[in-house]
C-alpha cells in the first residue's frame, strides 16, 4: 500500500501525521500492530517510536523485516502481509539490543511480543501477560541433583483442580516464566476441559544433548525425578503420566514413549523435531535428511504400540517439518497408537504450541 496524504495510515484506523503527539496517541488507543484486510490475508502495521534504526524479527515464521522511518520522524513502520489465522511471536531488534513493542499489551519475557491477526483461534485460557510482567511460580519446588545428567535443577510441580495424573512439561521454564501454564491449565481445568492433573516442569540444561534421541534424560527422569516428585506426595501413574513437548522436545518425548513404554504412554508433541538423526544438526540442511529421521527407522520396525496415545501437532507454515511428521504420524497409528493428528496456523513458534498444549494434553488423558 502506498503511504502519503494527510492521514497515511487510516486505512488501519490511526490518525494524525505520524510522528507527531497526536498520532502517538492514536497508536496507544489500539493494540499494536494493526490489521487491515488484505485479499486472503491481513496487511499488518508494525510501529515503533524512537531514534534508532530497526527491524522486526519473528519467532520462526520469517524472515526480519527492517522498518522504515516517517521522514525524519521518531515514527518506524513496517506492513507485513500476514496469512489468516495466524499468531506469532516477535520482537524489535535495533543494533544488538531487542525490545517488546510497549504499544503491545501481550507479551512473552521481557523482550518479546505476540500478535495474532483479527481471525486467528482465540486462546481463551491464556491470561494476557504484559512484558514487564513477573509471572507467580508453583509453590512446590524440588531441588534436583542428577547423578545421571550432572548439575542441579529447579523442578516445580503446580495440582491442577486438585492435582492428578502427572503431566511432565520439557523445557519447563518456558511455561514458567514466558507464558503462563499454570494459569492457563487451571483456567481449562475450571471450564471442564482439562481433567485435574499435576504439571511437573522440567528445565532443560542442554536440549541439543538431552532431547535427542538417547536414553540418559529418560534413566534419569524415571530413576531420580519422579521419586523425588513421589516424595513430595504426588506418586506417578506410569499408564496416566503425560509427556508434552515441543521442537526438540517433543522429539524428546516421542523418543521416551517408544524407548521406555514402561514410563510412557501418553504424548502430546508440537513441531516434534522428527528430521533429527546423530548426525542432522552438523549438516548444511538438518531438515534434509532422511524423511521422518531416526523414529521414523525405529517405527519401520513395527513395534506393538497398541499402548499409546500420541497427540501430534505442527505448524502449516512449517513446511519443511510437514513431510517429516506426516511420515511419522503414519507409521506410529501402523504400529497400533491410538494418533491424534492436527495443523495449526503458526509457525515454529510457542505462541502457536498454547492452544495445542491444552487440547492435547486433554485429549492424551481421555
Amino acid at each position: 500500500m502506498s503511504r502519503s496524504g494527510p492521514d497515511p495510515f487510516a486505512v488501519f484506523g490511526l490518525t494524525g501525521e505520524p510522528g507527531t503527539d497526536a498520532f502517538w496517541a492514536s497508536v496507544a488507543a489500539v493494540t499494536t500492530p494493526v490489521a487491515a484486510p488484505d485479499g486472503d490475508g491481513w496487511a499488518t502495521l508494525f510501529l515503533r517510536r524512537g531514534s534508532r534504526a530497526a527491524s522486526v524479527v519473528f519467532e520462526s515464521w520469517s524472515e526480519p523485516v527492517p522498518l522504515r522511518r516517517w521522514g525524519d520522524t521518531d515514527c518506524w513502520y513496517a506492513e507485513v502481509r500476514m496469512p489468516a489465522q495466524l499468531r506469532v511471536t516477535y520482537r524489535f531488534l535495533a543494533g544488538d539490543d531487542a525490545y517488546a513493542d510497549p504499544y503491545n499489551p501481550a507479551g512473552a519475557g521481557g523482550d518479546r511480543s505476540l500478535a495474532a491477526t483479527p481471525d486467528a483461534p482465540a486462546q481463551p485460557h491464556w491470561p494476557l501477560v504484559g512484558a514487564t510482567d513477573v509471572l507467580p511460580l508453583p509453590r512446590t519446588r524440588l531441588r534436583w541433583t542428577s547423578e545421571r545428567l550432572g548439575g542441579r535443577r529447579t523442578v516445580r510441580v503446580h495440582p491442577v483442580g486438585g492435582g492428578g495424573p502427572v503431566v511432565l512439561l520439557l523445557d519447563g521454564d518456558d511455561w514458567l516464566y514466558l507464558h503462563p501454564a499454570t494459569a492457563a491449565f487451571d483456567s481449562a481445568a475450571a471450564s471442564g476441559e482439562m481433567p485435574p492433573v499435576t504439571l511437573v516442569f522440567l528445565p532443560a540444561k542442554d536440549r541439543g544433548a538431552e532431547f535427542g534421541c538417547r536414553p540418559a534424560l529418560w534413566e534419569a527422569v524415571r530413576d531420580e525425578l519422579l521419586p523425588l516428585v513421589a516424595g513430595s506426595g504426588v506418586p506417578a501413574d506410569p499408564g496416566r503420566t503425560v509427556v508434552a513437548g515441543q521442537s526438540l522436545g517433543g522429539l524428546s518425548a516421542l523418543y521416551a514413549a517408544l524407548e521406555f513404554p514402561d514410563l510412557v504412554s501418553r504424548v502430546a508433541c508440537q513441531s516434534a523435531s522428527l528430521w533429527w538423526t546423530p548426525d542432522a544438526a552438523a549438516l548444511p540442511d538438518p531438515l534434509g535428511g532422511p524423511v521422518g529421521g531416526t523414529l521414523a527407522a525405529r517405527l519401520r520396525a513395527r513395534p506393538d504400540l497398541s499402548g499409546l496415545r500420541i497427540a501430534f501437532d505442527v505448524g502449516e507454515h512449517e513446511t519443511r517439518m510437514l513431510p517429516h511428521c506426516a511420515l511419522v504420524e503414519g507409521l506410529a497409528e501402523q504400529a497400533g497408537a491410538t494418533v491424534r493428528v492436527s495443523r495449526s496456523a503458526a509457525g515454529h513458534d510457542r505462541a502457536g504450541w498454547r492452544h495445542a498444549l491444552l487440547r492435547d494434553v486433554a485429549w492424551a488423558l481421555g
